[in-house]
């Protein structure tokens, strides 16, 4: 269980992983409706980096695989979720769209995932860094799974410092974790700070991704040591 602090000292309300799964599995019958249009143009940005990538691509978080008939036939691509009725949907959609790039489809914990070192050219986040209970543990096996020279993309949420909309998001934190979200607690300084402890890694990119400019794509590489010797 994730205990989890405001600035201001108080504590939040805890995240588990069996919040999270409860609230994506009660998310998967509307999912592509509510959000589908809402997060278009960043899953369109992140699949266009991915694709410019190729290889072995590990999709977290793949949801209802909207994203899925967008990755370019020649990548493979392999997507875990938390939720099952999430990848009940997901694996329909491959099911008609006669998706043969995809590898595979798995329940797999963000914070734990079943794959050796080095497996993924890409590992691809969308919107899931900001649901997990632990943000750096996830992190950090997204970048151990990663191979050297391959890139982990990210959009996330990047949440104010200060001012006004620092003390909206506050407010609306009780509000919106029982649905799976968070607010208020990743900052960029949040990811700067991982970054600066995460050995080999490095930011390639980050710009802002519609709506309204509080969602970022964020593309990490993971420095091939022997090229850079």
């Amino acid at each position: 269980m994730a205990k989890i602090m405001n600035l201001d000292g108080t504590q939040q309300l805890d995240l588990t992983r069996g919040t999270v799964e409860q609230a994506y599995d009660r998310w998967a019958p509307v999912y592509d409706l509510v959000f589908g249009g809402v997060f278009a143009k960043g899953r369109q940005a992140a699949i266009a980096a991915t694709n410019k990538i190729g290889g072995r691509v590990l999709e977290v978080g793949v949801g209802t695989g909207i994203s899925l008939p967008l990755y370019a036939p020649h990548l493979r691509i392999f997507g875990t979720d938390i939720s099952e009725a999430m990848l009940d949907k997901a694996r329909q959609r491959v099911s008609e769209g006669k998706l043969k790039n995809v590898e595979g489809l798995a329940v797999m914990d963000a914070e734990k995932l079943e794959f050796p070192d080095n497996s993924f050219d890409v590992v691809m986040a969308q919107y899931v860094v900001t649901a997990v209970p632990n943000p750096e543990k996830a992190l950090d096996e997204f970048a151990r799974v990663l191979r050297p020279g391959g890139e982990l993309i990210i959009l996330t949420r990047v949440s104010a410092d200060t001012g006004m909309r620092r003390f909206i998001e506050q407010r609306l934190q009780p509000v919106v974790r029982p649905l799976g979200f968070r607010t208020a607690e990743f900052a960029w300084s949040r990811y700067t700070k991982w970054l600066a402890g995460a050995h080999g890694i490095e930011l390639a990119e980050r710009r802002l991704i519609p709506p309204l400019g509080h969602f970022s794509l964020v593309r990490f590489r993971k420095v091939d040591v022997a090229k850079a010797a």
